[in-house]
């Protein structure tokens, strides 16, 4: 059972179910980060990891699903950002699952660089200025982790069609569910604090990201999966194409 408030956090770590075989946790901590789960005939894959270092929150909503750790097959990173990559490396020593990446952020999930940085400068959306900050001054570390094996445009990854979707970071990864018509789009989007295309403080490249965008419209998903903020259906899915089309970058 859900207990999820109203701006889409989910206290008890419960996995909701989007669309059948497609779960989302989420956490308030790092920005309403989501993490999701696909379950594809019983194997489960997970798309990011959340912010906290412990999986706890990962393994507690697999198991109220029924399932075990060990039946996490696959781990897949859209970026090497804290939110994303917090919980990686115990869930990774926990499961045994094969864990996927660019290969331009594989260093930064193994602890040999820092996230590369954007800027100071406080930009749209001010509420998640402390999470630019952070990013700016390295402080936001997360338990290292080996990469298993890079993923590259036009993988495929468990149920996963790989994207790569630059911009955000220049190793941003997208991934689409084809038979769940579902796309994750990482940070190229947000639905939280707003519809928006990614937050500008954290995305290295605008325009890059845009064109980023126009391949994940293209795929014309009934669900677009975003990092921060609940997945976007329906009405949300036609104003962010909207966004897109515009162009409209804080």
């Amino acid at each position: 059972m859900s207990h999820q408030t109203a701006d889409g956090y989910d206290p008890s770590g419960d996995a909701r179910e989007v669309v059948p075989g497609v779960y989302t946790i989420s956490q308030r901590k790092g920005g309403r980060i989501h993490a999701f789960l696909l379950d594809d005939a019983g194997a489960l894959t997970l798309v990011d990891s959340l912010y906290d270092t412990d999986g706890a929150l990962v393994v507690g909503a697999i198991e109220r699903m029924g399932k075990k750790i060990t039946d996490l097959k696959h781990i897949v990173l859209t970026h090497a950002h804290r939110s994303h990559i917090g919980g990686v490396a115990a869930l990774k020593k926990l499961s045994g699952a094969k864990l996927w990446a660019h290969e331009w952020e594989s260093d930064i999930i193994a602890g040999e660089r820092k996230s590369q940085t954007t800027t100071y400068v406080p930009k749209w959306p001010w509420r998640v200025y402390p999470i630019q900050l952070g990013l700016q001054l390295g402080v936001d570390g997360h338990a290292p982790c080996e990469v298993d094996a890079f993923a590259r445009e036009g993988d495929s990854i468990g149920p996963l069609q790989i994207i790569h979707a630059p911009g955000h970071s220049p190793g941003h990864l997208a991934m689409y569910w084809k038979q769940r018509s579902a796309v994750f789009a990482g940070d190229a989007l947000a639905t939280w604090p707003a519809l928006s295309l990614g937050w500008p403080g954290l995305t290295l490249n605008g325009k890059q990201n845009l064109r980023s965008l126009h391949k994940i419209d293209d795929l014309r998903a009934d669900v677009i999966a975003v990092g921060h903020g609940e997945p976007a259906t329906g009405d949300q899915i036609d104003k962010l194409r909207q966004l897109i089309r515009s162009g409209e970058i804080h």
